[in-house]
């Protein structure tokens, strides 16, 4: 008997932006495993990434384009005949944002807009999934946060975050857009290849026999989400919104609601891997929001999403795709 999330997906016709990322490599795994017909808007060809490792290009049709390219979205959405839009194409370095902000405003508002005008623009589009961030929220004093929490980014990737939810709010409230909106935490799982985040970088740098290295003073606090649970909150997502409309709108947080400071993090990932090395402290960061984490009560009461793994499992499984990553490259 076919499962439902199988019996959901067959042959749906699916476009996802931002596949050559962390969580696009392994949505565009799993849809592509489900039977989906996935289309995957590629901007920059990244080598090392899942996409390009598991050769995903071979089982999934692949447009080449920017997704500030209104034209050519519409012309996708068109030609595809696209039912449900998943888009997670955008800058989600801090770092990068706080030195190249209108690359960053650019990517992350202006391809969401983009990409919302053409949904609205297509007759066959029936759900559009818009990945945002706990970041949209900014800084708050009462943590966690919950939806009706303000959205009131200040730093430039918080506010790129902030806009984006804006304005895809106001697409399904102003022209009845069937688009919902996630909130998750920090992502991590095998493919990151931004060495700069703690996860991967602190995962390297042991492998390597190498101090890790935390670019803040350690005690910042986030929710980490791994990349295989953040998967299935959009596909829940998704599913709930082509199903029903009263979703169109909505935003929901995704989270374990367990948060970490990132010497915990750090440290749980030494354990992990028996390592000794202590961490270097750089105290370096600004412009970062110093704690975050997420309540995700709605998700788990309006579309039954739990996350499957817990830290300890999350990164056992992280260690080992880049302990056979590094391995081969060496």
């Amino acid at each position: 008997m076919t499962d439902p999330q199988t019996a959901f997906w067959r042959d749906r016709r699916v476009f996802v932006t931002g596949g050559t990322g962390l969580v696009g490599g392994w949505l565009v795994e799993r849809l592509a495993g489900l039977g989906a017909d996935v289309v995957a808007l590629v901007r920059d060809w990244v080598p090392g990434a899942r996409f390009v490792e598991l050769d995903l290009e071979s089982r999934v049709n692949v447009v080449r384009g920017d997704v500030r390219d209104q034209a050519l979205l519409e012309r996708v959405l068109g030609e595809y005949e696209v039912d449900t839009v998943l888009h997670l194409a955008a800058q989600t370095i801090v770092g990068i944002a706080n030195r190249n902000p209108v690359s960053t405003f650019e990517t992350n508002i202006a391809g969401t807009w983009a990409l919302l005008e053409a949904a609205r623009r297509s007759p066959t589009v029936k759900a559009v999934v818009i990945a945002s961030s706990d970041k949209a929220y900014g800084s708050c004093d009462v943590l966690p946060y919950v939806e009706t929490t303000p959205l009131r980014g200040e730093h430039p990737y918080d506010v790129s975050k902030s806009c984006a939810d804006l304005i895809a709010a106001c697409y399904a409230k102003t022209w009845q857009v069937p688009v919902a909106i996630t909130r998750c935490g920090n992502f991590f799982g095998g493919g990151d290849l931004n060495w700069n985040r703690v996860v991967p970088g602190t995962i390297r740098s042991i492998l390597r026999g190498e101090r890790p290295v935390i670019r803040s003073d350690g005690h910042f606090v986030r929710d980490y989400i791994y990349v295989e649970d953040a998967v299935d909150s959009y596909l829940h997502l998704a599913q709930a919104l082509r199903k029903e409309s009263k979703f169109a709108g909505e935003a929901f947080n995704f989270s374990t609601g367990k948060p970490l400071d990132v010497l915990e993090m750090v440290d749980a990932i030494r354990a992990m891997m028996q390592s000794d090395l202590e961490p270097v402290v750089l105290n370096e960061v600004s412009n970062e929001i110093r704690a975050q984490h997420l309540d995700s009560g709605k998700a788990r009461e309006q579309l039954g999403w739990e996350a499957r793994f817990g830290l300890k499992e999350g990164l056992a499984r992280t260690i080992a795709w880049y302990r056979n990553f590094l391995e081969d490259r060496t």
